[in-house]
């Protein structure tokens, strides 16, 4: 399910894992690499460790062309519940500005309901490319917990 809220992303997905198993592929930089990214991206170096007021940073390379960075800083760690983050891209398109992304998880069983929250984008066209990358990333998430 995916919704537009002005110019913020929401989307929801179900994983299928426990929700230690879910905390631990989006909070450890190991993990996050190996799903991080649209289809065909690559995350060969991931900073991430998780404390408020730290920063991380994410390099991508895309399947074509050079590579480019995302950074920002821990907003909220709450584990295994609430992820918390700025977003922002290095160097930035002239349509970026600085996201917060909000990951909210969801004990149901054998799954984890994932809600995630991005805004607000400085353009429809910003909030469609971060549609299709989530999207393309809780895919990939969902095939590796699978």
């Amino acid at each position: 399910m995916a919704t537009t809220n002005g110019l913020t992303l929401e989307l929801i997905r179900a994983l299928p894992a426990d929700r230690a198993s879910v905390w631990r592929a989006m909070t450890d930089a190991r993990e996050l690499a190996r799903w991080w990214g649209p289809k065909g991206f690559t995350a060969p170096e991931v900073d991430f460790e998780p404390e408020i007021g730290q920063s991380y940073r994410i390099k991508m390379q895309p399947p074509e062309g050079e590579p480019f960075h995302l950074y920002g800083e821990f907003k909220e760690v709450d584990p295994p519940d609430r992820l918390s983050y700025t977003f922002s891209y290095e160097p930035p398109d002239p349509d970026d500005r600085e996201t917060l992304v909000t990951l909210a998880l969801e004990d149901r069983g054998e799954e984890t309901g994932v809600s995630l929250s991005q805004g607000r984008f400085a353009t429809e066209g910003r909030l469609e490319l971060h549609r299709g990358g989530w999207s393309d990333s809780f895919d990939r998430l969902r095939d590796l917990l699978g």
